[in-house]
């Protein structure tokens, strides 16, 4: 039986709506005259705001309800994916964003057009925006289902698209006229309130377990199922396991490249600071603060599993445990939410959800109008006439309102898709940009550390990166017939093999240019 919505909980979503309100006005920029302004915030960002707008951007409501799920479900291998993420920022650091900062280029996928041609930007900037309208609304709808069943006690469509409506409409109106600046600072404000509603669900749920701590952690080394729960590196060499230590420095690694180097999202962050170095540091920094955060949601999920599964550590008895809600599949921790937390606390992780999914959001379409305005718009437009700078301003914000509403209408889809599907809207909002991150890898290893390419190798790279990853997904490996060590890859080891093939496309025709260099002293 779910809790009523009290007037504690009114009360501090309220708090947080004014809080959001006197955040926009304090640091919405008055004048934005420029794109570079727009977009990168005028290039003045410290390292401590890129970096924690850097971790809000990629911490999304998918982390903030499947991090506890997979504490619950699992162990602590997820937590040591983070090495893959410091191998990844370690080259993205020296190799990347060196020659990013040489080209001042304001997207990720310019540098493509110094090496091959502008189409070829073109064809990565839009193969970027396909996976990330995907991704976002598939995020926005997770959120959305979370904050209808929280509010209204139900699941049905209307309730849905009121939940995701109202979570576009304010992505957009907190980046529409500050740009980049906005975002910026309106992240730090998600983040806290992010943060600091993971905390009191923490605490809380600690102090709901009679169990002492020494208790707790014998319980977990030590479950009834002979699972050690805090298991932190798995050293087996299956590849149906997407956190073993050989998908994280290969596959997870590669993760983290294409995320930081060449993903807009997060690329612009680490674009918008005074110089490479201290654009280096901010990387760095969000990747060692990402892992108490991460840590703190499985930590929640563990302790999720002592109130729900362990009677012996519970004096005998324990809560009802359900993963289904008006017949739809929820996480273990949206279900706790739902009929554990008392009210106020209840109202604090309604807006924890909201601020994950605002943050992410503002960050998307911010990231997703630069990349049409900077890689598409302009170049057109300047081949008909030169317009003042400020006119690259307004077509930003003319195309975030345009995103915002793909994204809605793919949040919309989500809901009818997940009735046709047996996979988790959680796993495809996780992993859908890795089907775009292929072919992005094969591409920019070929820009990067070889002179061979073509405009159209690179186009046929990015296509093949997406099919491959498509063809090795358990259900298709399966029908096609692909062998049976083929069919149960996780999806690191799919990123693998789909950009090994995207790379061997893309260098395939000899290239007329030499690789591009780097302004790293």
């Amino acid at each position: 039986m779910t809790l009523p919505f009290s007037m504690a909980d009114w009360l501090v979503i309220a708090a947080y709506l004014v809080l959001l309100v006197a955040g926009g006005w304090i640091f919405t920029p008055r004048k934005t005259a420029s794109a570079h302004d727009y977009f990168l915030a005028g290039g003045s960002v410290p390292a401590w705001l890129a970096a924690i707008s850097v971790l809000s951007a990629t911490q999304s409501a998918a982390t903030f309800l499947g991090g506890p799920d997979y504490g619950y479900h699992g162990d602590l291998t997820y937590l040591a994916g983070n090495i893959g993420g410091l191998i990844g920022a370690i080259f993205v650091a020296h190799v990347m964003i060196p020659r990013f900062y040489a080209i001042k280029a304001t997207t990720a996928y310019e540098l493509l057009t110094i090496r091959f041609s502008q189409k070829a930007t073109r064809w990565a900037g839009g193969t970027f925006l396909v996976g990330r309208v995907f991704a976002g609304g598939a995020r926005v709808y997770l959120a959305a289902i979370a904050l209808a069943m929280v509010i209204t006690g139900t699941v049905d469509a209307q309730g849905i698209m009121i939940a995701a409506l109202v979570l576009i409409v304010a992505s957009v109106l907190f980046t529409f006229v500050g740009g980049l600046k906005s975002v910026l600072w309106n992240d730090l404000i998600q983040f806290v309130v992010y943060l600091g509603s993971a905390i009191a669900v923490l605490v809380f749920l600690r102090l709901s377990i009679p169990a002492s701590n020494s208790e707790i952690v014998q319980g977990l080394m030590h479950t009834p199922e002979g699972v050690n729960k805090l298991k932190l590196f798995d050293f087996s060499m299956d590849p149906s396991r997407p956190f073993s230590m050989l998908a994280i420095v290969t596959g997870l690694s590669l993760l983290y490249i294409a995320n930081s180097g060449m993903d807009q999202d997060t690329t612009q962050r680490l674009l918008s600071c005074k110089d490479a170095k201290t654009g280096a540091k901010s990387l760095y920094l969000s990747v060692l603060a990402t892992v108490p955060t991460v840590g703190m949601f499985i930590v929640i999920g563990l302790l999720l599993y002592i109130l729900y599964d362990r009677p012996d550590l519970m004096g005998g008895a324990t809560a009802s445990a359900s993963t289904q809600f008006g017949g739809e599949k929820i996480s273990i921790f949206m279900h706790y939410i739902l009929t554990q937390l008392p009210g106020g606390l209840r109202g604090l992780v309604t807006i924890g959800i909201c601020a994950a999914a605002v943050a992410t959001t503002n960050s998307a379409l911010n990231a997703m109008s630069s990349v049409l305005v900077q890689d598409f718009y302009r170049p057109w437009k300047e081949k008909r006439i030169s317009p003042p700078e400020h006119h690259y301003v307004q077509a930003g914000r003319a195309g975030m309102v345009v995103i915002g509403f793909a994204m809605f209408v793919m949040a919309v889809v989500s809901f009818y898709w997940q009735r046709y599907t047996d996979m988790g809207l959680l796993e495809f909002a996780l992993q859908v940009m890795v089907f775009t991150y292929a072919g992005l890898l094969g591409v920019y290893f070929t820009a990067l550390f070889t002179t061979r390419g073509t405009t159209g190798s690179v186009i046929a790279s990015l296509i093949v990166g997406f099919v491959t990853v498509l063809f090795l997904q358990p259900a298709i490996a399966h029908v096609i017939g692909l062998p049976g060590v083929l069919s149960g890859l996780s999806f690191p080891f799919q990123l693998c093999i789909a950009t090994l093939v995207a790379f061997i496309v893309c260098v395939l025709p000899a290239g007329s240019s030499k690789p591009l260099a780097t302004n790293e002293t």
